[in-house]
């Protein structure tokens, strides 16, 4: 189960390994936007990532190929919970009233919103 925050680099390089699917470091940095980090630097995040269960690899030789332990949707889950429980008190209501407050919901989307609550209750 992953816990570990992942930094802003750290979130590059997943983002990265999630479209690829899998990649040896040097084709994963030729993907990297530029400024392109130091193939070292790419390096050591990737490895970083794969101590903290993010990341997994298959060995051929010397060489490993990367590919990602967690989806892009898990990261996702932890990503959200924790921003909800650090910065909303635990409370998705107080999400909401953010996004409203700061004009990024409207009525019609709370309306979408009210009709996909009440579909997943009669799933």
């Amino acid at each position: 189960m992953i816990t570990k925050r992942l930094t802003k680099r750290e979130e590059d390089v997943m983002k990265i390994l999630w479209v690829a699917g899998k990649g040896f470091v040097k084709d994963l940095l030729k993907k990297h936007p530029e400024p392109k980090p130091h193939y070292n630097t790419f390096s050591t995040i990737i490895r970083g990532l794969e101590e903290k269960g993010y990341v997994a690899h298959n060995s051929y030789g010397n060489s490993h190929e990367y590919y990602p332990a967690v989806s892009k949707e898990e990261y996702r889950k932890l990503f959200i919970k924790n921003v909800v429980s650090d910065y909303f008190e635990s409370s998705y209501k107080n999400v909401v009233s953010f996004f409203v407050n700061e004009e990024k919901l409207n009525v019609d989307d709370l309306k979408e919103l009210i009709e996909i609550i009440e579909k997943k209750k009669q799933d």
